[in-house]
């Protein structure tokens, strides 16, 4: 297979947001996800052991502050600790359904929880900590296709698992190895306009595409810090022209 290596320029536009552990701001953050109208909702992984601490933060492109919901745990000692619903304790990535729901993956709980674009917590789905059907062990990265049935990396059990969005197995995908169609610590995830999906192979320093019927169709990407190398990938998306973007994590580059 021949890659061709093409340079795109941006231009900076803003900076939006500030540090803060609790109120209008971001506390490490580690996703966001754009809502319509301009809306995002940026998910933050500090201050898991503050029960007040911020753990989504809801503003606009415009820089306006909306709100915030989801909170972390009270921590009282090894062991010890309350845990509310609504809680996270690692959040990993947030996927939106159809009707701007939000689905929170949580690789320290192993599970998900999801709340309304208003962030009221409408449920979680049951934890199974496991390798087995509809167990999880470190969900990472999350997509929705256009019926609604969403997409987990399932990490450190090296697949990728779908589900309907009240937490029905459906189907799964990949194994462990460096072969066609198998992964190493998968991290990222997304969804194309076509229903194709790309996977993040996060410690095999590639990418990898399979169709919506999750059949392995290409990969791309090798270890390295030259064009076209990764060292450690952990997000992708694919923009309206098809162009697909990879974030490189130990290279620090896009």
């Amino acid at each position: 297979m021949t890659t061709e290596i093409s340079h795109i320029s941006v231009q900076y536009s803003k900076t939006i947001g500030r540090g803060e552990q609790f109120g209008p701001g971001f506390n490490y953050p580690v996703y966001v996800a754009r809502g319509k109208e301009g809306i995002m909702y940026v998910l933050c992984r500090g201050s898991e052991f503050r029960p007040e601490g911020v753990r989504v933060t809801v503003c606009t492109t415009d820089e306006e502050y909306i709100s915030t919901f989801a909170r972390g745990i009270n921590y009282q000692g090894p062991h010890e600790f309350n845990m509310e619903d609504g809680s996270l304790v690692w959040p990993t990535s947030i996927a939106l359904d159809s009707q701007e729901n939000l689905f929170i993956s949580d690789e320290w709980l192993n599970r998900i929880s999801s709340f309304s674009k208003d962030g009221d917590f409408l449920g979680k789905w049951e934890e199974k900590t496991g390798s087995g059907d509809g167990e999880l062990d470190r969900p990472s990265g999350m997509a929705f296709d256009a019926d609604d049935n969403l997409f987990i990396v399932d990490s450190n059990n090296h697949r990728v698992q779908k589900f309907s969005k009240d937490g029905k197995f459906l189907a799964k995908f990949g194994s462990y190895g460096i072969g066609d169609g198998e992964f190493n610590m998968p991290w990222g995830i997304t969804i194309d306009s076509h229903g194709d999906i790309f996977i993040a192979d996060w410690r095999n320093d590639r990418i990898q595409k399979f169709g919506s019927d999750d059949k392995f169709l290409m990969k791309f990407g090798a270890s390295g810090s030259g064009e076209g190398e990764f060292d450690r990938p952990t997000g992708v998306a694919v923009d309206m022209d098809g162009v697909i973007y990879v974030a490189d994590w130990l290279n620090n580059r896009l």
